[in-house]
């Protein structure tokens, strides 16, 4: 499974390190909401990995872009023959001795995108995984309060790492053990934001920085999890 994957210009970087790590296929894909650092490479994914599914938020009308990234990736879609798949709260697919579920979005609209997001909680064995895009504090709510959430080894904090998402509410019903925030090196919006590192602390006793220690992987046996980054020490 592969969840987002970055600008359009990133995308050969994706597909490079998936090629190195063996993968020819994908089971599923999510495109976690409409925005183009998340799914601005997603049409390239397509066109070169035999994908079975392609997993989307229920966008309406209006909250569909006009935008070319989108357009090129309904387009691939539709020239590979892939099944577009709306994502459903309580869904759940197995992906070999895996198993996610869908725990949002709730309700989707034009006027918050982020709110919008796929989010899934992956099992792998004991090892449990929390992903949500970008998706902010009226949708961590509406997940805690809908008692979709439970306790995870790692979160994927949500919208890089933002003060509008990663509550107090909400990372107390997920309790990580490990969080890492994905956002660039010296980006304009100062993610992530110094609040919430200190309240990442309260909850993590490990905190990764994409920006300050590159790539992250976290590889899984179903019991124990083994974290590995590209630069050592690094903060």
């Amino acid at each position: 499974m592969l969840i987002d994957c970055g600008e359009h210009s990133e995308a050969d970087k994706v597909i490079g390190y998936l090629y190195r790590e063996g993968v020819e296929a994908l089971d599923y894909v999510i495109a976690t909401h409409p925005h183009s650092d998340h799914m601005g490479g997603m049409s390239e994914i397509i066109s070169c990995f035999d994908v079975g599914e392609v997993i989307i938020p229920p966008l309406t009308t209006e909250a569909i872009p006009v935008s070319v990234y989108f357009e090129k990736f309904l387009d691939a879609v539709e020239d590979t023959e892939t099944d577009l798949v709306k994502a459903e709260v309580g869904m759940k697919k197995q992906m070999g001795d895996a198993e996610f579920r869908i725990i949002s979005p709730w309700q989707c609209d034009s006027e918050n995108l982020n709110n919008c997001s796929v989010g899934v909680i992956l099992k792998h064995g004991k090892n449990n995984f929390c992903f949500t895009g970008d998706a902010e504090a009226e949708a961590e709510e509406k997940m805690v309060l809908s008692g979709v959430t439970e306790n995870v080894d790692v979160y994927k904090a949500a919208h890089h790492g933002s003060d509008t998402s990663n509550t107090d509410l909400f990372l107390t019903a997920l309790s990580p053990e490990i969080v890492v925030v994905s956002c660039g090196a010296g980006n304009s919006y100062g993610h992530p934001v110094d609040s919430v590192m200190k309240r990442f602390d309260k909850f993590a006793d490990q905190i990764y920085r994409t920006d300050l220690d590159g790539t992250v992987v976290i590889a899984s046996d179903g019991k124990e999890l083994e974290v590995s980054t590209e630069r050592k020490n690094s903060w």
